[in-house]
């Protein structure tokens, strides 16, 4: 049975607005800030542990997020860790790391995991979007969002609901949504 509301776990105050114009009323959307371990891993296991430890900190039903941005001439690098690179290099500096490559190409991809509860398996929902790294265009309030192109516009450049309709995170969320529908009671 789906829950009535969510405790939504991020710091991210961008993330958290962003979650909440995609959902819409979908859902009673709570949110709370956890200082959670990041462990190593792809980022089904990222995410499932997050979702564990956040639940039984909690006491009750969560749901957790963990972003991805996935190079291809890197073999998918940096991946989960993309949170350390943009703390390191910043938007501006990040599509330095392919300066040595031809293939400009990246993946954007949002994991969020479900979980009812202490004890009980999270369930994952997973949307991917295809798009190429670019200089910085766009304001850098949010992430990456200015140098993750997507037919020709950066995330930072598109207006929030259109890049809310093909972004990652709208795909994720959309996958959630319908699950939400399905086991309503």
């Amino acid at each position: 049975m789906a829950p009535k509301e969510l405790n939504f776990i991020t710091g991210n105050k961008n993330k958290l607005a962003e979650v909440k114009a995609i959902l819409g009323d979908t859902i009673v959307l709570k949110n709370q800030s956890l200082d959670l371990p990041e462990v190593q891993g792809t980022v089904e296991e990222v995410t499932i542990e997050k979702c564990k430890k956040a639940a039984e900190l909690v006491g009750g039903p969560v749901l957790v997020e963990d972003t991805c941005l996935c190079f291809k001439a890197m073999n998918d690098l940096p991946g989960p860790y993309i949170k350390w690179f943009m703390e390191a290099l910043g938007a501006e500096q990040l599509h330095k790391m392919l300066a040595g490559f031809e293939d400009k190409s990246a993946q954007a991809v949002c994991t969020f995991g479900y979980s009812e509860g202490p004890g009980h398996e999270p369930i994952l929902f997973q949307g991917r979007t295809d798009g190429k790294i670019v200089p910085s265009r766009g304001p850098t309030v949010f992430g990456w969002d200015s140098t993750f192109e997507y037919e020709g516009q950066t995330y930072a450049e598109m207006e929030k609901s259109e890049k809310n309709k093909i972004s990652h995170r709208g795909k994720a969320l959309a996958k959630l949504t319908e699950w939400l529908k399905n086991h309503a009671d």
